[in-house]
């Protein structure tokens, strides 16, 4: 779907065009899925497929829903999913528990890291590890994260802001995951972190690892992306590339005030 505000569309005909973007079949489908926090009706019918090897920049203002679906996906305790499907590689998430959507290969990076207390970055790293090792080995880890293989004998604790996301990032795709999940990774961190942990994700990227990027620093997210997802109020109003939203001012304006 092109530059297209799905706005008031039917449920029917919103699933029609989001499905028919290409040729490839969907690797991760999510349909017509509700979420409340308590009584609060967060997500309200969101359909969206992801192809597989897409990066999928989820935005939207303060409120938006943005967090609640990336944890309905996960399926962690909250938010509550009362209705819907979500499918990952002709699997049904949405009947599993959070242990079992991530054995099924959903890698869920928070906001706040959750670096492991008391266990040194090597040890928060073996720790994500099943035995034996199927998702990546820590040789192409640190590889890929020569910061964190100089720090492989310091408490995760202390790292810096920055060096705990890559360490949360990194501890992700020690487990064989087949779906990303990116809460807000440039909050709090420095202009020249921020491009540092962009490149790394760039570097996932080219892996083929099928990710959705939450972030409230848009334009950095849209130019990783393939595609963009706007979330207003629960609802999805925009599915389309990532330029689209770089090119259309007035469509910034309106859903992410930039």
């Amino acid at each position: 779907m092109s530059n297209q505000l799905l706005g008031d569309v039917k449920v029917e005909e919103r699933v029609s065009t989001v499905t028919s973007q290409g040729s490839d079949p969907a690797f991760f489908s999510c349909w017509d899925m509700h979420s409340y926090y308590g009584e609060s009706y967060i997500v309200q019918g969101i359909n969206f497929d992801i192809r597989e090897g897409e990066v999928v920049a989820l935005l939207g203002r303060n409120g938006a829903g943005k967090t609640s679906t990336l944890r309905s996906i996960a399926r962690v305790d909250s938010p509550q999913v009362t209705h819907g499907e979500i499918w990952l590689d002709h699997k049904p998430l949405h009947n599993m528990a959070a242990h079992d959507a991530a054995q099924n290969g959903v890698a869920l990076v928070p906001e706040d890291r959750r670096i492991i207390q008391g266990l040194t970055v090597e040890e928060n790293l073996q720790l994500a590890q099943i035995a034996p090792p199927i998702g990546w080995s820590l040789e192409r880890i640190y590889e890929h994260f020569p910061r964190l293989a100089e720090r492989r004998s310091q408490m995760g604790t202390t790292l810096s802001g920055g060096e705990q996301q890559m360490l949360a990032v990194a501890r992700a795709l020690a487990r064989d995951i087949k779906l990303l999940l990116l809460d807000e990774p440039y909050e709090g961190l420095a202009p020249v972190i921020v491009k540092e942990i962009a490149n790394i994700v760039d570097s996932i990227k080219k892996q083929g690892i099928t990710t959705i990027i939450v972030e409230q620093n848009a334009v950095a997210a849209l130019r990783l992306a393939d595609r963009a997802l706007i979330l207003d109020m629960g609802n999805i109003v925009f599915d389309g590339t990532a330029q689209e939203v770089l090119d259309n001012e007035e469509l910034r304006h309106e859903y992410l005030a930039i």
